[in-house]
């Protein structure tokens, strides 16, 4: 099941230009209403269900089913976040609630190193190193030329 807006609860972000759900959808689904000021999910068959709107909702008006590895048949999730993890709360169809809590990335945006650090291979595409390797695998071959 795609992402749905409680409308109800959404408050449109406070009538930005860009909800938080706009801004962070990696398939550009969500959108706003500008008559109703609410987020909506214009295409739900293209969702991909991956809980980036659900977390970053300030009210928590969106939400998504719950996949069967984390949440069983008839129960309900629903992540806060915070400023360093994501409280989960799981609620089960018995009334009983778990929540667990885990840390999200911290690295301030745009500052992210996509090779963490380490050089770019030996530059040849036809390679069967990956683009860090040896140096990352800390391999015999890298060790010898070091």
């Amino acid at each position: 099941m795609p992402s749905y807006v409680i409308l109800d609860k959404c408050d449109g972000c406070k009538a930005l230009d860009k909800t938080a759900c706009q801004h962070i959808c990696p398939n550009d689904l969500m959108a706003l209403n500008k008559d109703l000021m609410k987020a909506y999910n214009r295409e739900p068959e293209l969702c991909w269900e991956c809980y980036n709107c659900v977390k970053i909702c300030p009210v928590q008006a969106i939400e998504v089913r719950g996949y069967a590895d984390f949440v069983p048949m008839g129960a309900s999730v629903t992540p806060m976040r915070g400023s360093d993890s994501i409280m989960w709360t799981v609620k089960f169809r018995n009334g009983n609630i778990k929540r667990f809590k885990f840390p999200i990335r911290t690295t301030e945006e745009g500052t992210a190193v996509p090779s963490g650090g380490y050089n770019e291979g030996d530059g040849d595409l036809r390679s069967p190193m990956l683009f860090t390797e040896p140096e990352s695998v800390e391999t015999d071959f890298y060790m010898l030329n070091k």
